[in-house]
């Protein structure tokens, strides 16, 4: 091993390791996890919002030829902790949210699984329901704190004398549907215990922290940790959904336990995801905007409604992002709840800063139209020279140069910023802008070991690679950390099996586990030098980082979008979607290309297409399927582009690594929005862009 004359492994525009498998359809995943003799599990689910559940009839599923046993909550083990509701399946007739899960049957093989839950008979007590988000509820009440641990509610200055007294003010109000995550694969798992008696139980679970599950399933058990492994070596996306363990692995555990030794599959559907996997909430935003003639901010304030269940409490952080963004002296961010009968709401993709930068970048393009100042340098005049919410200094905060790069790749110098005023071939053409921004963090509870054998070194941390390219970049840390060929080192990932490692969520898992991993390489080389032998091996966990009490860490980007709105049928379509980002050091350039892009085509859904119709007669998502909750396809941008600029910040880690999967998604629908009203004249508060929103007013 000689660590100077290698090159750098990190920075390498290396292929994915495990794209061979994936292409090739050799990669195993939780439903088609190789165990012998399985049964099928199927769910009965709650068709009202609200009640009880007075009886369940389950002879003639019973009685179907393959049924191996029914379980409803008469006849379900008692789960050793019920705190968390959401978690507590089969475990009384309370229905807290239709689609719950009511009863299961247990198949020989799927179809007679699915079979039987068609003969289950449930009869309910029902009870009037309340599932309608509005922001002039008199019940909206202030969560103890949101997501994660941040206060609800912020105040600096004097907003209101702020309004009152600046040349310019902006006063409007902003919405977001409901999202569901819906990865390519469905929420699923594969459980087995032990027959001997010993209870132990095994999952093979798609999940984005194989260690969270562990920890759930203990308690929820009164197992210990040896009991039960996690195994999950690949994930067909999460998008967060996956962030956390919903009903769908409790279920799986509990049918499994009625049938010790043999193993359950059990896979949601895609219309059960709907109900059971998590989404993003609902939000409305009132946003207030006080400026200077100049642009310049004296204040600025967003008030959020948002909803969670009545059963579950969780709480979107939407107005973090606005705390520190832009500099103004007067300050206000809220958060307010309604408690629905609905199901339990979750993380998607860059909680908090996705939703909750919509209304910000819009109401700052919108005073920018009113000040008549070009969009960008409207925000290049906010730029704050410290945090302003806590007045530290940034480790590093690269947004002026993402706005810059971005304007000029983008041809955005000479635009006439009048809207409605450019009609190519029968399309009303316009472009957009918004900032983005997503906290730089560093999860606690991370270890790795490195082991050398035979000539190879391999790292063990029990991390998750959803799509992210964890396979592929922590052997690149792990490789540069020894200066050693990348070629000559594995890791090993996504089994209880291997050290602690925390949920791949937050962006913060490269950050995570390769600091981890560098560590493990420190104590390494500590031990043995440049010359180890076969068997040698250390182990290295995250340290707190010291720098985080000194500097606030953040990325940032820029993205630009070009809109073109059909002039007689208000076809909305996106030919150009660029993005420009400060991310820290980029370890693969070749997956961070890939992780923006991928955030930005989710932006763009969120920006054109997706929004789950939840029916408040019935508690219902309406279009609960891939047929009417439409994402993007190929076709919807044409000219997609991630850019980044060398960012240098040695305080976040040792790698100088940000994180980048969710940054992408962040400013895209406001982009898009700010260019549909240069388009068209129309500004459109309440997302998506959809044609009956920029029609009408044309």
């Amino acid at each position: 091993m000689t660590a100077t004359l290698e090159p750098r492994a990190i920075g390498r525009d290396l292929a994915r390791r495990d794209g061979a498998a994936k292409v090739r359809g050799t990669a195993v995943y939780a439903d088609e996890t190789p165990v012998a003799d399985p049964l099928f599990c199927r769910i009965v689910q709650a068709t009202v919002a609200r009640g009880r559940v007075t009886e369940v009839d389950t002879a003639d599923a019973a009685a179907l030829d393959g049924v191996v046993t029914v379980l409803t909550s008469t006849d379900a083990e008692r789960l050793a902790s019920t705190d968390d509701a959401e978690l507590a399946v089969l475990q009384g007739t309370e229905v807290g949210f239709r689609g719950q899960i009511v009863a299961a049957v247990l198949a020989e093989t799927d179809e007679v699984a699915r079979e039987a839950v068609d003969l289950v008979r449930v009869t309910y007590a029902a009870e009037e329901h309340d599932a309608r988000l509005a922001a002039d509820r008199d019940d909206l009440y202030t969560p103890e704190s949101v997501n994660p641990t941040y206060p609800p509610d912020t105040h600096e200055g004097d907003m209101a004398a702020a309004m009152a007294e600046a040349p310019m003010t902006l006063e409007a109000t902003y919405t977001t549907p409901m999202h569901h995550n819906n990865p390519m694969e469905p929420h699923a798992t594969t459980a087995l215990w032990d027959a001997s008696g010993a209870g132990h139980l095994t999952l093979w679970d798609s999940t984005q922290g194989v260690h969270p599950v562990r920890q759930t399933v203990t308690q929820i058990f009164a197992l210990e940790p040896e009991q039960v492994r996690v195994i999950c070596p690949f994930v067909g996306g999460g998008f967060g959904s996956k962030g956390t363990p919903h009903a769908n692995v409790i279920m799986a555990a509990l049918a499994a336990r009625a049938v010790p030794g043999r193993p359950v599959r059990f896979a949601l559907t895609r219309q059960q995801m709907f109900s059971l996997a998590g989404y993003r909430t609902p939000t409305i935003q009132r946003m207030q905007l006080a400026a200077e003639r100049d642009g310049r901010l004296r204040g600025i304030a967003i008030d959020v409604v948002e909803q969670t269940s009545r059963i579950k409490e969780f709480a979107e952080q939407t107005g973090v992002p606005t705390r520190n963004m832009y500099a103004a002296s007067n300050r206000r961010t809220t958060h307010r709840l309604a408690a629905l009968d609905v199901p339990v709401p979750s993380w998607m993709r860059a909680p908090g800063e996705c939703p909750g930068m919509f209304g910000p970048e819009v109401a700052m393009d919108e005073l920018a139209a009113a000040l008549g100042i070009d969009p960008v340098e409207l925000r290049i005049r906010n730029e704050p020279e410290v945090d302003p919410e806590t007045g530290k200094p940034f480790s590093s905060r690269n947004l002026v140069a993402c706005l810059r790069e971005g304007a000029e790749r983008f041809g955005w110098a000479g635009r006439d910023h009048r809207p409605g005023v450019r009609l190519e071939d029968g399309w009303w053409v316009g472009t957009g802008v918004a900032a983005s921004v997503y906290p730089t963090m560093r999860m606690p509870k991370s270890t790795a070991t490195v082991t050398y054998d035979a000539g190879r070194f391999v790292g063990r941390i029990g991390a998750a690679d959803l799509g992210t390219g964890a396979w592929t970049v922590l052997p690149q840390i792990t490789a540069d950390a020894l200066g050693v060929p990348v070629e000559d080192v594995d890791v090993l990932i996504g089994d209880t099996d291997h050290p602690e490692a925390s949920v791949a969520g937050g962006s913060s898992g490269t950050t995570t586990w390769g600091s981890a991993l560098v560590e493990a390489v420190r104590e390494f080389r500590d031990k043995y030098g440049d010359h180890p032998h076969d068997g040698d091996a250390a182990s290295g966990s995250v340290n707190p980082n010291a720098a985080e009490e000194d500097y606030a860490m953040s990325a940032f980007g820029a993205q630009f979008a070009e809109v073109r709105v059909h002039a007689d049928t208000g076809e909305v379509r996106v030919p150009r979607l660029h993005g420009v980002f400060a991310a820290g050091r980029i370890v693969n350039p070749r997956l961070a290309r890939s992780q923006f892009l991928g955030g930005m085509t989710m932006g763009l859904g969120m920006a054109l297409h997706e929004q789950s119709l939840l029916d408040p007669r019935t508690g219902h998502v309406v279009n609960h399927d891939l047929a009417e909750y439409h994402v993007p396809a190929n076709a919807d941008v044409d000219d997609l582009q991630a850019h980044w600029i060398d960012e240098d910040d040695p305080y976040v880690n040792a790698m100088g690594s940000k994180g980048i999967g969710e940054i992408g998604i962040v400013g895209t629908a406001a982009a898009v929005a700010n260019a549909a009203w240069h388009a068209t004249g129309v500004r459109v508060r309440d997302l998506p862009v959809t044609l009956d929103r920029v029609l009408p007013a044309r």
